[in-house]
């Protein structure tokens, strides 16, 4: 296949199963978080439906079609020229049957897809509140930053209005935001079940969570081991060669 590109744009080796990834230096790329929870969710029930609420240029989808044997897997991606990236990566690895995507707002769902009608909801959301952090001045990267065009409570309502009784909830987000997570969570009846903490090392606070929840389930949570990103001496884990694929 001719793959054509333009000044701004590369293509990354995913290094599983020969799959690739366009990445705009212009867009949000891709981070370590979309991969350590593609692998956080690799035990997925067999041909689940999914739905991916901020796809991006469709990394997770593109992950767990190669770590799941899922059904089928819709990304939902509000930004047009994100969305026609997100298409072009599709196409690119051959995973038109399997993933399809839709340019839309999160906040729109509830009118163009069914209720209770997804095995499971995945999100790699936006971590920061509007108003905090270091503003962008790129309107993509805001958009994928910081809480604009929907907020946590935003993607927590419509993932419990997509999903099945029993549906799986899987999220990375940030430690800082754990209450309000709980909270929502819970407000709109899906239990949270699992909590993974990941560290950049043995020395330093915790920077990502990996949350999976349930919904209409009942109260029970499991706080599972850590990750630990890196080595005292800088180099990855080996649970980070794990997730990544590496030979150790």
């Amino acid at each position: 296949m001719e793959i054509l590109l333009n000044e701004n744009e590369r293509i990354d080796d995913l290094e599983l199963n020969n799959l690739k990834i366009i990445q705009n230096k212009n867009y949000f790329c891709f981070g370590m978080d979309s991969v350590i929870l593609s692998d956080f969710a690799k035990n997925i029930k067999n041909n689940s439906n999914v739905i991916d609420l901020g796809t991006g240029t469709g990394i997770l989808g593109i992950l767990l079609s190669a770590k799941t044997n899922i059904k089928q897997i819709t990304g939902i991606e509000i930004q047009k020229e994100v969305f026609e990236l997100a298409k072009r990566n599709i196409k690119l690895n051959n995973l038109e049957n399997k993933f399809n995507i839709i340019n839309e707002d999160i906040n729109n769902l509830k009118k163009i897809l069914k209720n209770n009608s997804y095995d499971v909801v995945i999100t790699n959301p936006p971590y920061k509140k509007i108003n905090s952090g270091k503003i962008s001045e790129n309107e993509i990267n805001l958009i994928s930053r910081h809480e604009v065009k929907c907020n946590l409570e935003n993607v927590i309502e419509h993932a419990s209005f997509l999903l099945k009784d029993k549906g799986e909830f899987y999220m990375v987000h940030r430690p800082e935001r754990l209450p309000e997570i709980i909270t929502n969570l819970k407000k709109y009846k899906i239990e949270p079940k699992i909590i993974k903490f990941v560290y950049p090392n043995k020395n330093k606070n915790a920077n990502l969570i990996l949350i999976k929840a349930i919904k209409n389930a009942r109260s029970f949570l499991v706080v599972e081991e850590p990750i630990i990103v890196y080595n005292e001496n800088g180099t990855y884990t080996d649970e980070i060669l794990k997730i990544y694929g590496k030979n150790i």
